[in-house]
């Protein structure tokens, strides 16, 4: 049998990715179409007859007269005009049956495509418990495609859409008349085929909205939201954390037993298994984190939260628009500068690019997890509040405030006229879909094992070299580090970090850390354990508790206020290029973010030392 191409359409928050995810489990992958940065998903699965469908998931679009790249690359590939793109052999556009009167308008453009078209009615049940009775037989003859009835977030959802795959290729719709309006044809199919009765349903969600989106009680929900995600990522994860240090420590032991003293024993023990070890050890708070962002989108929270945060965002000369992409870079940066696609405004756009580096994303975590469980008392503050968790929560604050002051900066030097008005659409409350969530940890799970297994351990053994060689001269006082390559450049670098009161094993490690931030952990567990002339096994291990007898307190927290403003990754910096093809946005980036580290830690050392 041939492998049928199918791309699934529809408008943002229609259930389109729940019910990708329903249909294709985890044999799917993500990439970005050729020649472009936006992102592509595809996955594979069989239908009840037999047959083999590759299902591509576009970017939600609300027109196909594109306004941004993402509904440009779906307008392209939906009318097999795509430059690489094969034009798919069957178009199924999901609609939110709770919303028809915004999504039809979108499905009636789909007839003018000259393709096959079906009509997904994704969460059907939600509709009829809202009390809306829709004739689907109706709607199909008005509309002039097959309608069926999906539910993205349960296990027999789709079992519709199936039955209709199994069956012959519909005909290509009648194209629309030129000049047909849209949203009176909209209100007319609805006034034909669906009927309303007062829905206990909206009385509910009403009733959330006005505390959700009150002026007042609407920001404390939301701090509270993210001052309990902050806790949990230390409270929640330190269980597993200490498994698998405990892990990871006896793993190295075994190791170390079973090869004799040497350069390979060092290599494989303080190399691969301490660099890598002592990173992988923070894969459960980062878990948490994206358990998190993924629950408060599953249930329909964050668009509320940009309307929320609109005013607020206003004062940085922003709208609403922009809170999702920056929430995005909690994440990841990368991912999140590549959401501001959706900003249609070219100014504001560029500003949240500018200051998405600022949100703490979750390669930072391994660090600030390092320095707080290192030098901030493990208590509990009025019997419940963890103050670990209090300081990373303030480190994340830090944040967002000063991307707040830094875009007021750029937005008054670049001031123009234009309203940065905020017009979107809020979903329906809905209880997140275990299997969605479960998906999108996964997948980030995959992604950051991939890192430790490729980036990472290349980049701590690579250090590990640096570090190891070349060895010193017979009878040569200190530690061997010293001679080697690390340790020079270490020292050379020090007169400009010292001053922040960085040593140079902290210089050292700033270097890979440029890569990957996480690697910023790896690389001093190499250098304290190839340093440390006892029990190296242990010492990467154990780094944690090695930090408080080489550094002062005032070092560590300058260590802290240096990443939460540090200039990015290189992957950021590229992605940031790509997205605005100016190395001048590049180097603006990079040069205002290291010159706001360097203040930061310079200052907070000084402070820290009079105490």
């Amino acid at each position: 049998m041939t492998t049928l191409n199918i791309a699934l359409v529809g408008n943002p928050n229609c259930g389109k990715t729940a019910l990708f995810n329903l249909l294709t489990g985890s044999r799917q992958k993500v990439a970005n179409y050729a020649g472009a940065t936006v992102e592509r998903k595809e996955g594979w699965f069989t239908t009840p007859a037999g047959h083999t469908v590759r299902l591509l998931d576009l970017p939600g679009a609300y027109s196909l007269n594109a306004t941004s790249p993402d509904e440009a690359v779906t307008r392209d590939v939906c009318a097999g005009t795509y430059k690489g793109e094969a034009a798919p052999d069957l178009l199924v556009c999901v609609a939110d049956a709770t919303n028809l009167r915004l999504h039809l308008r979108f499905v009636l453009e789909m007839r003018n495509l000259g393709r096959p078209v079906v009509l997904a009615l994704n969460m059907i049940d939600a509709a009829q418990r809202g009390g809306m009775e829709i004739d689907l037989p109706r709607l199909q003859a008005e509309i002039g495609m097959p309608v069926v009835p999906t539910v993205g977030i349960r296990r027999d959802g789709a079992r519709s859409l199936l039955t209709q795959l199994d069956e012959t290729l519909p005909p290509v719709p009648t194209p629309l008349p030129a000049g047909t309006d849209l949203h009176a044809l909209v209100r007319q199919i609805l006034s034909d085929c669906v009927t309303q009765s007062t829905p206990l349903s909206d009385r509910v969600e009403e009733r959330l909205d006005r505390w959700v989106l009150h002026p007042v009680w609407g920001p404390v929900i939301l701090i509270v939201l993210l001052f309990f995600m902050f806790q949990a990522v230390f409270s929640w994860a330190q269980p597993v954390m200490d498994g698998i240090d405990a892990g990871m420590g006896w793993l190295g032991q075994q190791v170390g037993q079973l090869l004799p003293d040497g350069v390979l024993r060092s290599l494989i023990v303080d190399g691969v298994i301490a660099g890598a070890g002592s990173v992988v050890t923070f894969l459960p708070q980062i878990l948490i984190l994206f358990a998190w962002i993924l629950a408060l989108e599953e249930s329909g929270y964050l668009p509320r939260a940009a309307f929320l945060l609109d005013r607020l965002m206003s004062f940085a000369g922003l709208s609403g628009r922009s809170f999702i992409p920056l929430l995005s870079s909690f994440a990841c940066a990368v991912p999140g500068v590549m959401a501001t696609r959706t900003i249609q405004n070219p100014r504001d756009r560029l500003v949240t690019i500018l200051i998405a580096p600022l949100m703490t994303c979750s390669a930072r975590l391994p660090v600030y997890t390092l320095l707080i469980g290192a030098f901030i008392p493990h208590r509990n503050i009025a019997g419940f509040l963890n103050l670990q968790g209090l300081v990373l929560f303030g480190l994340y604050a830090l944040g967002i405030i000063s991307a707040v002051v830094v875009a007021r900066i750029l937005r008054w030097r670049n001031a123009d006229r234009q309203e940065a008005t905020l017009l979107m659409e809020l979903p329906a409350y809905r209880l997140p879909n275990p299997r969605d969530l479960a998906l999108g940890l996964w997948e980030r799970a995959r992604i950051f094992l991939l890192r430790v297994g490729t980036t990472i351990v290349s980049l701590t053994v690579l250090l590990w070299g640096l570090s190891s060689f070349p060895a010193p001269p017979p009878g040569a006082p200190g530690p061997a580090i010293d001679w080697s390559l690390a340790g020079r450049i270490g020292h050379l670098m020090l007169p400009v970090f010292a001053p922040l009161g960085f040593n140079w094993q902290i210089c050292v490690a700033l270097i890979p850390g440029l890569a990957a931030r996480e690697v910023a952990v790896g690389a001093l567990a190499t250098i304290y354990s190839l340093g440390s002339g006892t029990d190296t096994d242990q010492a990467a291990i154990q780094l944690g508790q090695m930090l408080p007898t080489h550094w002062s307190m005032a070092t560590a927290l300058s260590l802290l206020a240096w990443y939460v403003y540090a200039p990015q990754c290189v992957a950021t910096l590229a992605v940031i290029r790509r997205e605005t093809s100016s190395w001048r946005v590049v180097a603006l980036a990079a040069g205002y973010l290291f010159a706001l580290a360097y203040v930061a830690a310079f200052l907070t050392y000084h402070i820290a030392r009079m105490f």
